[in-house]
């Protein structure tokens, strides 16, 4: 089998329940070891649920999930979380004071938010130490990690997921409140990351112009159930993101950049 053509996310039929009530499902989706994903969707519509199945964080109330070759309930899901990766704007706010940025990265060794009761080497600290440099931020080396701005934390949280080299990594929102320079340094990180053939990616995200170039795939999501997956040019249409969003929008591609309106405002 071509390498790149091997399935490394097999969701189908999966529903997840929570105290009888449906909030994802069901849901149908194949990511192969070499694709990007990008996932769309307004507040609410199941992203971050559907990104916890796919990183092998949480079962399915029915149907088939098959993760890195694991399928659920068959094996042991457990050992599967070194092979993936998981960052969100959130995880900023979760790591304790006082940690370096060095440390930080170093964290993504055992997927700890604390690096007081691990042992790193030598090696590890210059990998550390590589991967904030491979994503354009050597600036921040030996900085308390607190001190940076929130671009600044997004990308060493990057670098955070990168530590393994996973197969997989998952990204949620991890745009969500930077401002246009801050935006602009991560997307270029995230394309630094697809120039070093860096591990399959599925980003979610409530905007098209946080899409990095490299992206290849999309999927779109409304009210727990995919509107549309498939290649990124053949899913980010007016009439598929308006099913999505509930909104008439223009959508354009501008050197490699994805952008959307509502429709008449452009």
């Amino acid at each position: 089998m071509n390498e790149a053509a091997e399935a490394i996310v097999e969701i189908e039929r999966a529903i997840v329940r929570v105290e009888g009530r449906t909030i994802l499902g069901p849901i149908d989706l194949v990511v192969h070891r070499a694709e990007r994903w990008v996932l769309l969707g307004p507040n609410g519509s199941g992203k971050t649920t559907l990104l916890s199945l796919a990183g092998a964080r949480r079962q399915p109330s029915s149907g088939r999930v098959t993760v890195l070759g694991t399928t659920f309930g068959t094996g042991d899901v457990r050992a599967l979380h070194g092979r993936i990766s998981h960052s969100s704007h959130v995880l900023a706010e979760m790591m304790p004071a006082g940690l370096t940025t060095e440390a930080v990265v170093l964290t993504g060794k055992r997927a700890t938010l604390s690096p007081w009761f691990e042992s790193y080497d030598d090696a590890d600290r210059a990998r550390a130490h590589a991967l904030l440099r491979d994503l354009g931020c050597p600036q921040l080396i030996g900085r308390l990690f607190a001190t940076g701005s929130q671009g600044e934390r997004q990308r060493v949280l990057l670098a955070r997921a990168l530590f393994t080299a996973p197969e997989l990594m998952i990204l949620d929102e991890p745009a969500s409140g930077l401002d246009l320079p801050a935006r602009e340094s991560l997307i270029a990180s995230l394309e630094a990351v697809a120039d070093i053939d860096g591990p399959a990616t599925i980003v979610a995200t409530h905007h098209l112009e946080e899409i990095a170039p490299s992206t290849t795939h999309a999927a779109l999501v409304r009210d727990g159930t995919l509107v549309a997956a498939g290649q990124v040019g053949d899913v980010l249409t007016p009439e598929l993101l308006e099913r999505t969003f509930g909104i008439a929008v223009e959508v354009g591609r501008r050197g490699g950049r994805w952008w959307a309106a509502a429709a008449g405002l452009r």
